[in-house]
């Protein structure tokens, strides 16, 4: 693929200081608005019932939406017709609402098959273990950037990574979108499609750097982009048909999901051409970083 090398050049700068600008703005997000979090993490009630296979999720949330005065997560169980709804529980005083009574207009049979409470304390604890698990993931990531690229060529696939997670959470925030466990699943996949990209690009500088020892790290960025963007366009596009198909057609309980991997794409695919490649020369990325030091000879 032909790209012309100046403006490739004149490209990479100017997307690399949007990426800034939406990290700053993400970031602001986070800070002033916060997240929403879902019933994963604040807690809540879990009802599962049977019902006639016919009634569909569309009939069961406006009945419950307008019970329980909130929003209901209406998701399809294991076998047809059986249903678990989740919403939070009732403030202190209230009793908990007869959800057979609710859907009666329904069908006159609902059954209750279980219903459970998942606590506040509970659901702060699988807050603390997905900020974990985020932690941890980026930490292994940085451990094995160290040991395969240079330090100033890791710094770019880093960073491209933390504006990818940074931005989705930032929409989250933006939003105001319920911020539950699937979309910290979502955050996850995002990191190690986002370093995928982000390792091919730099494996490819990383060779050119060997093998052209007195070009430019300028030209050499945009040569690498040149030689990888047709598979990284392929890659992406193809992922995205994926991701829209599920969001599409999965649902209210994947949406989240489906928008946060959608995002993450998006970014990830933006961010490891332009941030991870043009980090690197800032900080002064030169073809001797990966030159072979002489051993010296003993007299």
């Amino acid at each position: 693929m032909f790209i012309n090398m100046k403006n490739a050049t004149k490209w990479r700068y100017r997307t690399s200081m949007v990426s800034v600008l939406l990290m700053v703005l993400s970031i602001s997000m986070i800070a002033v608005k916060g997240l929403n979090w879902g019933l994963d993490f604040t807690g809540g009630v879990v009802t599962e019932i049977q019902i006639k296979p016919e009634i569909t999720s569309s009939e069961i949330g406006p009945l419950m939406d307008a019970a329980m005065k909130q929003d209901v997560a209406v998701i399809s169980a294991s076998e047809p017709g059986r249903w678990v709804l989740r919403y939070a529980a009732p403030e202190a005083g209230q009793e908990l609402q007869n959800v057979s009574t609710i859907l009666a207009p329904l069908h006159s049979k609902v059954e209750v098959l279980n219903t459970s409470i998942v606590g506040p304390q509970v659901g702060a604890e699988m807050a603390n273990q997905g900020g974990m698990a985020i932690l941890v993931a980026m930490l292994c990531i940085l451990g094995y950037l160290s040991y395969r690229f240079e330090w100033r060529l890791a710094a770019g696939s880093l960073f491209a990574l933390l504006h990818d997670v940074v931005f989705v959470l930032g929409f989250f925030a933006a939003t105001q979108m319920e911020f539950n466990l699937t979309v910290l699943a979502a955050v996850l996949a995002i990191l190690g499609y986002s370093l995928n990209d982000s390792i091919i690009i730099a494996d490819r500088i990383r060779e050119l750097l060997i093998s052209k020892p007195n070009q430019d790290t300028e030209t050499t960025n945009n040569q690498a982009i040149a030689a990888t963007i047709s598979r990284t366009m392929v890659t992406s596009g193809t992922t995205l048909i994926t991701v829209g198909a599920l969001w599409l057609l999965g649902g209210g309980p994947l949406e989240g999901f489906s928008i946060a991997m959608f995002i993450g794409i998006v970014t990830g695919t933006w961010s490891s051409i332009s941030v991870g490649t043009t980090l690197p020369e800032y900080l002064g990325l030169k073809p001797e970083h990966y030159m072979a030091k002489p051993i010296s000879e003993e007299p």
